[in-house]
């Protein structure tokens, strides 16, 4: 495992539908993206944050979307899709996943803000190709292959007064 130091270049992503809905179902509270920027980057130099945000064309969706930019993300926004049978689905696991590989070769450490387990196999292979990988998630719905395949887990719920709002 590379130990953390200033000079490592490091990228956030933040799986926002993910730390949405456990922020919500378990705290009634919404995530401080500020709190977790700041914590992501722990004194490193920052090369690129990522929010990942479905527009559900919901009440103060552009604000929030502002208030992420204004923070430091960079946003990328996807609609939620509708099918036929009235189903609705809206995931960036593929989008996260190509950003992370492809900011491999120039950042030193991954933050993946999500506790779904699918990026697990991201991040094995993240940590094959040389970099180290960490994720903030709450601990209580984070998929545990998702923490095995980690270089270190933060759990936001020990420090629900900087993760929460």
């Amino acid at each position: 495992m590379t130990d953390i130091h200033p000079d490592q270049r490091v990228a956030v992503l933040a799986d926002s539908q993910n730390l949405y809905h456990t922020a919500h179902s378990d705290y009634s509270r919404n995530i401080d993206y500020e709190g977790l920027l700041t914590e992501a980057v722990a004194g490193r130099e920052l090369t690129r944050a990522i929010a990942y945000v479905i527009r559900a064309d919901a009440p103060n969706e552009e604000d929030f979307f502002d208030a992420l930019v204004d923070i430091g993300f960079e946003t990328k926004i996807k609609a939620i899709k509708t099918f036929g049978d009235g189903s609705k689905k809206a995931d960036w696991d593929v989008g996260m996943s190509l950003d992370a590989v492809t900011l491999a070769d120039h950042v030193d450490t991954v933050v993946l803000c999500t506790g779904d387990g699918d990026f697990s196999r991201l991040c094995s292979h993240l940590r094959h190709e040389g970099v180290r990988v960490e994720v903030m998630a709450f601990g209580s719905s984070t998929a545990e292959e998702l923490i095995d395949a980690t270089d270190e887990f933060t759990d936001l719920a020990e420090d629900k007064e900087q993760f929460l709002l």
